[in-house]
Formats: structure tokens, sequence, C-alpha cells
């Protein structure tokens, strides 16, 4: 069956480097069942972030959402407090926060929070809005600046913080790497404060912008992934580091392994999948600048970050902008399936090979 091997090398080879490339496990039948167990459990998620436009510029409120998750077939939704502007979560009354839960159960939709910080007020603001909702996962990501020294003991106090109140609240927390931190670092805040209620958001760009490689960074996070954000991103050299652009997963433009890297993902785990959302975070025309350098020392300063967001690219027209957005976030559902459905397909056909050997 080399011809089966050769297929699954190929559609995972594109953008890893050779010898990565032979690191590509092969296609057994134990490797291909797990495979096709996993594709079939898979939790895709819409993102609140692929159609921020919409959300910040246009009329686009939380329940659009919804509505756009339940279109497509999707498991949940993973939603910014502040996403909607003035008609954000944030900005709900109690009453307007349980319409949007029982909205969302209606649909048949789970929902996880996001927020962008690991300070007090904003962290208790957003458990108290999670418990509204019945929500038991938030996302966050630290914006301090500062010595990396100092910046990673501050995390670490707010992780034994965060996971005081999960034991408190029956909630689990994620950090993100967000384009500042490695990820070794961050495997190494979560080693330390070992906490079971705090994970890890693997993005599968923002490593970019901390100097290290897609599939360092995951192998580094491997253990503690709970939450993955499925995107494409081109790649900037700026200096001795790099910065990266947002474009459509899966396009000429895209610079990422993504298909080795939703494989290794899917596989974590052993009796049950580890990842429990997949959430599609589809960010065209977003730009992150450079963050960590080659040739940066033991303790670099960080600088402080502000919230992501998309700006007005040169040559779009807000309005073109906000009548396009929501057909690269089709894009992404449709590129995303398409790899789960061939990756399913070689494995099944690798098991049907198997079948047939046995009974000949």
């Amino acid at each position: 069956m080399p011809h089966l091997d050769a297929q699954f090398r190929a559609l995972l080879s594109p953008n890893l480097t050779a010898a990565e490339i032979e690191q590509i496990p092969d296609l057994t039948t134990e490797r291909a069942r797990v495979l096709i167990d996993r594709i079939d459990r898979v939790r895709l998620f819409g993102h609140a972030y692929a159609l921020l436009t919409n959300l910040t510029y246009g009329t686009y409120g939380p329940d659009d959402v919804l509505d756009f998750a339940r279109e497509h077939d999707l498991a949940g939704v993973c939603i910014h407090v502040l996403d909607g502007e003035e008609r954000s979560l944030s900005r709900m009354n109690d009453d307007q926060l349980r319409a949007f839960a029982t909205r969302a159960r209606g649909y048949g939709l789970a929902l996880h929070l996001e927020i962008s910080t690991t300070e007090r007020e904003p962290v208790d603001e957003a458990v108290r809005i999670a418990g509204i909702l019945g929500v038991q996962h938030i996302r966050v990501y630290s914006r301090y600046e500062g010595q990396l020294s100092q910046v990673l003991s501050r995390i670490e106090d707010d992780l034994r913080r965060l996971g005081d109140l999960a034991d408190t609240h029956g909630l689990h927390f994620s950090f993100e790497q967000h384009e500042e931190l490695r990820s070794g670092e961050i495997a190494q805040l979560l080693r330390t404060v070992g906490h079971p209620r705090m994970h890890a958001m693997f993005d599968f760009g923002n490593m970019i912008n901390a100097c290290e490689r897609p599939m360092d960074a995951l192998a580094q996070l491997a253990p503690h992934i709970l939450q993955v954000h499925l995107k494409g991103v081109h790649v900037l050299p700026e200096g001795d580091g790099f910065g990266h652009r947002g474009v459509l997963q899966g396009s000429p433009e895209d610079d990422l392994p993504g298909a080795r890297m939703l494989f290794d993902l899917l596989m974590l785990g052993d009796d049950e999948p580890q990842v429990i959302t997949f959430a599609l975070e589809q960010e065209n025309l977003y730009y992150a600048p450079v963050f960590r350098h080659h040739s940066e020392g033991d303790d670099p300063f960080i600088p402080y970050r502000e919230l992501s967001t998309t700006g007005l690219p040169e040559g779009w027209t807000l309005r073109d902008l906000l009548a396009a957005e929501p057909g690269w976030a089709v894009d992404q559902v449709v590129h995303v399936r398409g790899l789960l459905a061939r990756m399913r397909e070689l494995a099944a056909a690798r098991l049907a090979a198997a079948d047939a050997l046995a009974g000949a």
C-alpha cells in the first residue's frame, strides 16, 4: 500500500521543512482507526473574529455569530466578551445574557468565552458572565509590559488565582500563546502552576511573532493543549524576527503547515481526544508585528500590546470589507472540512486495504 503512504505524506507535507517531512508518521492501520474516530468526533466552532469587522463597524452582534454557526452546522462558538461593541456580551444586562444563552441552546451550540487579559477585574467580570451563560471554558492571555522574567512572574500569580476561580466556579481556563510569549515559556508556567483546570490554547500562527516555528511550538505545548484557533498566516520577515499577516487558510499565501498541525492536534490524547475545540478564526488582512528576536538576550523586554484588531487595509473600502468578510469565514469552513474529509478518506482506504489483505 505504498501509494496510500505517499498520498498521506503529500497531504501533510505543505510548508514543512525537509526534516519535518521525514518525521511524518506512517498511516498504520491503528493510526487510521484513531484518525477516523477523531475526525468523526471533531468539534468545529465558529469564531467571532472571523466576523470582527462586521461586529466592530457593521451591524452584527453576538446573535449573528450564533446564526453563522448554526447555518454551517458547527458545534459551538468562541466569542470575546467585547465583540460587537455596544451590542457585545459585556454590554448586555442579565436578562439579555440569559436570552443569548437560550438561543445558543436552542441551536444546539456550545459557548466558549474569550478575554484578552489575566488581570483581576476583567477576569472577574468574565467569570460573572460565564455563570449567567452557563459557560465552562474561558480563553485568556496576558498583555503585560516589562522584562520577560517580571512578566512571567506576574502571569504565574494571575494563573494561580485563575486556578482558584476555576475550582470555585467549575471553570476551565485556556492560556493562549499570543505573539509575545514563546510556547516553552507558557508550558513551563502551566507546569509550575500545575492546576488541572489550567490549559493552553494553541493558535496556528501566533508563534511566528515570538520567533518560533509552528511544529516546534506545537511540540512544546502539546501536553497542555485543550483548545485550538485555526487560521492562515503569511510570514513577514522583520529585522531579525517575524511579523505576520492573516490570509485565507489553505490559500497559496498561507505559509503554515496547517494539514500537519491539524493531524497532530487531532491525534493528541490516548483514549479520548485531548483537544475539545477547533475554532475557525479566519483573520484575513490582520497584521501583527514582530515581538521576539533571534538576537535577544535571556531576559528581553516585552512591549505592551494592544487588543488585536483588523484595521482598514490600503485599497479597501469599509463597505467592501464588510461585504467580503462573511464569505471568507465560509471559505475556511469549506477548507477545513475538505481537509478533514481527505484525511478520513485516506484512513478509510488504509483500513479497507488491511481488511482485503486479511481476507485474501
